[in-house]
């Protein structure tokens, strides 16, 4: 969004009557970040990019999960959201990022289990936006086609894969879906000391609550050990030979998932120069340059997924 119009924006939504502090964070992936003061608050602005069905996201449901999870205490409080235009603005959450050991600490994985439960409690705003992995390969599927022609996508052999793992999870038993955060990964999180707080419920749907298990286990390349540690945290008592499998599977299928999803971004993005009218950007800097980070991403993804054996459900 140009300068002069945001500020034109945030003057009038905004809470308060004196002048306006705007700092820009970043370009994020589906949205551009702000932190601005007015009469001595702060506020954290998203603007979404144009792009955004494309990539999956619902603004108008998210705004419905939002009025919960703010009231449940899971997300900042809401000041204005307008989810036609794509503009959110929250009070600032202080707090601190956690890194690769703070994930992997014990203490924290029963922290994240703990609020896992709290999201999935949610009541589930109607109409229901339900999604499974069938509805999001078939979504980022359909997009890709749509709006990248010829584009390079996904492999053949990971199609087929993923087909398989699909069928595999038909297989075991069904369970009641439940409001999903569908983005849990650690510049989604503030550590508020007593509590966590989630930002960006963008993706938020209702499906599988172990899809939330295997997001944050894929978005933070856990361990199996971990992996399986976070699940019987969840559960509160050792997980059914059947939980591990849905967790193994949705966990492939998470990752797949995700690299359709990079693929189709990077389809999207094709030919811009990212930084270009930033002076002194260097190049690959994920702050002007995200395009670099979720390229990397995706190579990794696809190296995984192709290290991974064949799912099945005996």
């Amino acid at each position: 969004m140009p300068p002069d119009e945001l500020e034109s924006v945030l003057s009038r939504c905004v809470p308060g009557e004196g002048n306006l502090d705007i700092h820009r964070l970043g370009i994020g992936l589906v949205n551009e970040t702000y932190r601005v003061l007015r009469d001595g608050s702060a506020y954290a602005v998203r603007v979404a990019a144009a792009n955004s069905f494309d990539l999956g996201l619902d603004r108008a449901w998210e705004a419905h999960v939002l009025e919960r999870a703010v009231a449940a205490d899971l997300a900042p409080e809401l000041t204005y959201c307008d989810p036609q235009c794509g503009i959110l603005i929250a009070r600032w959450v202080d707090g601190r990022s956690w890194g690769p050991v703070d994930v992997r600490r014990q203490s924290n994985i029963a922290r994240m289990a703990e609020l896992m439960r709290r999201i999935h409690a949610l009541p589930i705003p109607a109409p229901a936006r339900v999604m499974g992995p069938t509805t999001w390969i078939d979504h980022y599927s359909a997009a890709t086609r749509q709006n990248a022609a010829g584009a390079r996508t996904a492999a053949e052999a990971l199609r087929t894969a993923a087909t398989a793992r699909l069928a595999a999870l038909a297989l075991l038993p069904s369970v009641d879906p439940v409001v999903c955060h569908s983005d849990l990964h650690t510049l989604n999180l503030v550590d508020r000391g007593r509590s966590l707080v989630l930002l960006d419920w963008e993706y938020a749907h209702a499906a599988d609550p172990i899809w939330d298990l295997a997001g944050w286990s894929a978005n933070n390349d856990l361990e199996d050990e971990l992996k399986h540690d976070l699940l019987a945290s969840y559960a509160g008592r050792p997980p059914t030979r059947n939980e591990y499998q849905r967790l193994e599977l949705l966990g492939w299928l998470y990752d797949y998932v995700c690299l359709l999803w990079s693929e189709l971004y990077l389809n999207l993005h094709r030919g811009e120069r990212p930084g270009a009218d930033t002076p002194g950007a260097a190049p690959g800097d994920p702050q002007v340059d995200p395009q670099s980070g979720v390229a990397a991403r995706a190579r990794l993804l696809a190296a995984r997924l192709q290290a991974s054996p064949s799912g099945r459900a005996d």
